[in-house]
């Protein structure tokens, strides 16, 4: 997500400083290389000697004739994007300000005046984050093409958010963004047909695919809808469902102000009446009459005949030959722009292989998951840009 990205690391003085090790250890491990820049105030709460461990480069505590902050942050500096976490409201309210009396501030002035894109993650507790000067100050910086990614507010805190979330808006502000101004709709994992109260029909996926198809989607710019039965995640607007005819309602929805569709969600193929009452268990036999589901796709493909729709095939049986043949069959029955196509075998795990399949071409992908989520979004990239 951050190979070959270079990663100014601001640390000023809230207790969420402890936190940047991991976060460091994070951004290196999506392959950026990290060097910190720490305010007198944050050296008080962690070690320099930390971050120099997690980083492997020297940290900067002080501004000497070096002009450390060209060097990190001007026109021909190191770095490419500068983070800015945790960022109290004392930093923040400087920042406004263009005050530049500590390391971190100095790095931020001169990273906005070179055009080094700037994330912000601020950390203080909460009624300091709800002071109208501070709230005027993240407006402000804001208006600058500033990212602030939100706290978390919890136990009258707001606590710097998750290492996903500011990764990923890291990754976000340092890389290009060909699906700028695109909305895209991501469908992901899988839906649950309730049997009666208690037991339901469901399937084995994980939904990490879909989940890191609309990640890479957002990370290249796009306002991305994520829908599925999972969790709020910093990347998406979630619309939360269960069954198949839930995630096709809320498809059909929210795919009228979509520029894109992804369909990668194990949708439920049948469904059942659900009892009222919790079947009794016990019985020597019980027969459940499974009817199908409308397909996803086919549904959406009926209401916007022109929207580019990208659809995930899974099969358990046959070699490359029939995977690449039956996703040619759905790619052309529903107007698809490729298919994704894979062995049903790697639901759940961080690894995968697929194939993607286009009118012209099968190319294959091996490798993490959020591997193919980028592989995704790049040939969907290629793909609406084609239609330019």
């Amino acid at each position: 997500m951050l190979t070959g990205v270079n990663v100014v690391l601001g640390v000023s003085g809230s207790i969420a400083a402890v936190k940047t090790v991991e976060l460091a250890h994070e951004l290196r491990r999506q392959g950026a290389s990290v060097r910190a820049v720490m305010t007198d105030s944050a050296t008080g709460i962690i070690h320099p000697w930390a971050l120099e461990f997690a980083t492997d480069n020297e940290v900067i505590t002080e501004i000497t004739g070096s002009v450390e902050h060209v060097d990190l942050c001007g026109r021909s500096g190191w770095g490419d994007v500068l983070l800015l976490g945790p960022a109290t409201a004392n930093t923040v309210g400087k920042v406004a300000a263009a005050i530049d009396d500590t390391p971190v501030t100095t790095c931020v002035t001169t990273a906005l005046g070179a055009d080094v894109p700037v994330v912000v993650a601020p950390a203080m507790h909460e009624p300091m984050y709800d002071h109208p000067g501070v709230l005027d100050a993240i407006d402000r910086v804001e208006s600058w093409g500033v990212e602030f990614v939100d706290p978390r507010i919890e136990e009258g805190k707001a606590k710097i958010a998750t290492e996903e979330a500011i990764v990923t808006a890291t990754a976000r502000a340092a890389g290009d963004r060909p699906l700028a101004d695109e909305h895209v709709v991501v469908t992901a994992g899988a839906t649950t047909e309730s049997v009666d109260p208690v037991r339901t029909l469901s399937n084995r996926s994980s939904g990490r695919t879909g989940r890191a198809v609309a990640r890479a989607c957002y990370v290249r710019g796009a306002d991305v809808t994520l829908v599925h039965d999972g969790p709020d995640v910093p990347y998406a607007t979630v619309e939360r469902v269960e069954s198949a005819a839930e995630m096709t309602a809320a498809t059909r929805r929210v795919a009228d102000s979509a520029d894109a569709l992804i369909s990668a969600a194990a949708i439920s193929d049948y469904t059942v009446e659900q009892a009222p009452e919790k079947i009794k268990s016990g019985q020597a036999e019980l027969t459940l009459t499974l009817e199908p589901t409308p397909k996803l796709i086919d549904t959406v493909r009926a209401d916007h005949p022109d929207l580019p729709i990208v659809g995930f095939k899974v099969e358990t049986e046959g070699d490359d030959e029939t995977l690449v043949e039956r996703a040619r069959e759905i790619r052309e029955r529903a107007g698809l722009a490729f298919v994704v196509a894979n062995d049903a075998s790697v639901m759940g795990d961080d690894e995968t292989r697929a194939l993607l399949v286009d009118a012209d071409a099968a190319t294959e992908y091996v490798g993490e998951k959020q591997g193919l989520g980028a592989r995704v979004a790049n040939e969907l990239g290629d793909h609406l840009s084609s239609r330019d």
